[in-house]
This record gives C-alpha cells, structure tokens and sequence, in this order.
C-alpha cells in the first residue's frame, strides 16, 4: 500500500526519505479521529460500477487486503459501530471480538477492550444472538412505535435507544449515543442509513475503496433513499493505493454562508 495523495504519507516526509510506503502507524495518522468533537464516519467498498454488493449481495466478496486492513483499523479506532439491521442482517453481523481489533492501539487511546454494536432498526427484527452483545453490549436505535411486546424483549437484551416516533431521529440517537462516552462513531452501513445520516448533516467523513471491478447488475449504490437538495460536498483527504485497489477518505465541506 502507497500514498498517492499527498505526496507522501506523515512517517515518510518526516524522515526525508521519499518512501510513501504506508505502515501501521502512518494508517493510525492517516485515519485519526479529531480529538475537540463528535465525529460520524462512514466506511465503505465499492466497485468501479458503483455497487456496493458483490455477486454474492455482501459486500465481503469485493473486498480486498488493504480494505481489510483498514476496515479492521477504523473498528479499532471507534467507539461505537453503527450499522442498519438491514445491512447487519445481509452482511450476518455478530458483536465484535477482541481477535478482530488491535488490543494496544484501542489502549494506547483509552479506549474499551472492543467497540459495541448500535443497531438501527424500527421493527427490532434481530437476532438473539446479536443482542445479547459480547465482551460490549448491543445498542439498539429503534422509535416509539416499534412493537411493544418486541421492545420489552429487546430491553431485557441490549441498551434501547428510542429516537423519534415513526422514524429514527439520527441527530438524537447520535445525541445518546454521545453521552455515553462514544464520540468515534463508525458508520458501516447499510446504505440507506448511510443516505439518512448525509440528509440529516450528521456524516462528517467517508471512507471508500474503489474496487477494480465491474460487476453490473441492480446492486446497491453508496446510499439509497431520496435526492439530497441540496447535495453534501466533501473534499479528499488522502488517497491510497493498494493492488490496483483505491482507497479513498474525504471530509464534509462546511456548508457555504
């Protein structure tokens, strides 16, 4: 893996060397969390057609290393991962384990063991398995009018959230999620949830992998749901090469006065 922009990655420039290979630590660099603020990023892979599923409808068959490397990376740096129950239920989420993230980064920032799961659902169709957490109990987001026989099950098994009536409010779900101590919140879809966080001005960054692939077909796209009026814009942060794989982080521009 390279930096292609900018010219070269923090280690390297620091040490004169020219070298743009990317280490540990400059991806550490590279992908910190501000330090001042709440700060909602959202991860994804995608292929050169704009699908976001692969021939199997997950997004893991398109998926390379140096994706793999930094979607562990960004789960390590978290406070919290957020994701749909549409996406959680496709991509068979289970809570994280402490295999999965890198246990002295997450200690070195005074973070817990393995970031929880918060879930966004309104019918509060999830597994047990799921709810029941690991070594970080599930969160789940739902609203006042999910089924209340459901939620009082629900209750027994995860922290709930309520967040709006009908709809999910995200900004109060993020409000909650806050005060709990998660300011590092990972968004890893689906992509209507990925949509509503744009619409709401809630989504401070995206990360996305181009992978070098078309595959056709009517998969996904990065967000699904209605236009955005007006549309967010966001400017490239860096730029990652790895295997012919992209690897891409932009930022939310202000909006204009």
């Amino acid at each position: 893996m390279r930096v292609l922009f900018p010219d070269v990655s923090p280690a390297a420039a620091s040490a004169a060397s020219g070298d743009t290979t990317v280490s540990d630590d400059d991806l550490e660099n590279l992908y910190a969390y501000p330090a001042d603020r709440r700060w909602v990023r959202a991860n994804f892979v995608a292929t050169l057609d704009g699908s976001v599923q692969g021939p199997d409808s997950r997004s893991r068959s398109i998926s390379s290393t140096g994706d793999k490397r930094v979607f562990a990376l960004l789960r390590s740096l978290s406070d919290v991962i957020l994701v749909g129950a549409g996406t959680a239920r496709s991509e068979v989420y289970m809570p994280v384990k402490s295999s999965e993230t890198r246990a002295a980064l997450r200690k070195r920032h005074g973070l817990a063991p393995v970031p929880p799961l918060a879930v966004v659902t309104r019918t509060l169709g999830l597994s047990p398995d799921l709810l029941r957490g690991g070594r970080a109990p599930t969160i789940v987001i739902t609203v006042a009018d999910a089924p209340g026989p459901r939620l009082d099950e629900v209750r027994e098994l995860a922290d709930v959230i309520v967040a709006g009536r009908e709809q999910v409010d995200l900004g109060v779900a993020l409000d909650e999620l806050e005060m709990r101590g998660h300011r590092r919140i990972l968004c890893e879809g689906g992509p209507t949830l990925t949509r509503d966080l744009a619409a709401s001005g809630q989504l401070d960054e995206l990360c996305l992998t181009v992978s070098p692939t078309v595959l056709g077909g009517d998969g996904l796209r990065l967000t699904h749901g209605e236009p955005l009026v007006p549309p967010p814009l966001f400017t490239l942060e860096h730029l990652l090469l790895d295997d012919d794989n992209l690897l891409c982080r932009f930022a939310r521009r202000p909006p204009p006065n």
